[in-house]
């Protein structure tokens, strides 16, 4: 899927949560949110994407991005 397609809808995802007053609450929820609902590939190319920069993440999606990156089993490709 185009990166910047997920860039914005992670950041979408992250807005809807800003609500939340706990911060990190809202971050986990971010997190969370990405592991239920997208697919693994999709999860994939966002972590590679933050991985290389992240650019167009914002700071919530970036931080529930990384959260969502040192959880991930750490695997090598073929």
């Amino acid at each position: 899927m185009n990166i910047e397609h997920l860039s914005r809808m992670v950041n979408d995802i992250a807005h809807y949560f800003a609500a939340e007053p706990d911060h990190t609450v809202g971050v986990n929820n971010v997190a969370d949110h990405l592991r239920k609902f997208w697919d693994p590939v999709m999860r994939r190319q966002i972590i590679e994407h933050l991985h290389a920069g992240g650019e167009g993440l914002e700071p919530m999606a970036k931080e529930a991005v990384r959260q969502l990156a040192d959880a991930a089993p750490v695997t090598t490709a073929p």
